[in-house]
């Protein structure tokens, strides 16, 4: 790779570490003048989502940036297009994912897929049954063919 697809690569990275620590001060600002200093759970999901979105959004550009870019290789540009269908399908999953839970009754659910683990984090106003843990992981398993050693379902 050039040296100056480099140095715009770095530099997209940090303007989008940047534009989340931004986005996340902001929204906990919001959150703790809404709420007088309490967080509730609806909060902490609307805020992760909206922290997921942006950076998302950003990483989509970056992609954007160097299949556009005229100094790109073939190889840069092979490589921007295979990350950012990988990031859209990841997407879609965890959209699918959520919504499937959700639809088990549970009151909201977010879902990260990494290369190798799945966290769920689930809202409940107790500790989850063993029932509702499997119907949970039954989802996640069907989905996403994950074994059960790699699935963290984390109750909120």
């Amino acid at each position: 790779m050039k040296k100056r697809t480099k140095i715009i690569i770095i530099a997209a990275m940090v303007l989008l570490l940047g534009v989340t620590g931004y986005l996340n001060v902001v929204l906990n600002n919001s959150v703790s003048d809404n709420n007088d200093g309490a967080v509730t759970t609806s909060s902490y999901f609307q805020t992760y989502r909206a922290d997921r979105e942006s950076t998302r959004d950003q990483e989509m550009l970056y992609y954007d940036a160097i299949i556009a870019s005229e100094s790109s290789t073939a190889e840069a540009i092979a490589t921007a297009e295979s990350a950012k269908l990988a990031l859209i399908e990841q997407m879609e999953q965890e959209l699918v994912v959520e919504g499937l839970i959700k639809a088990k009754g549970f009151e909201d659910c977010v879902v990260t897929i990494s290369d190798e683990n799945v966290n769920a984090v689930v809202s409940s106003a107790e500790q989850l049954t063993a029932t509702e843990v499997a119907q949970i992981v039954e989802i996640i398993q069907s989905q996403l063919n994950t074994s059960i050693e790699n699935i963290k379902i984390i109750p909120v």
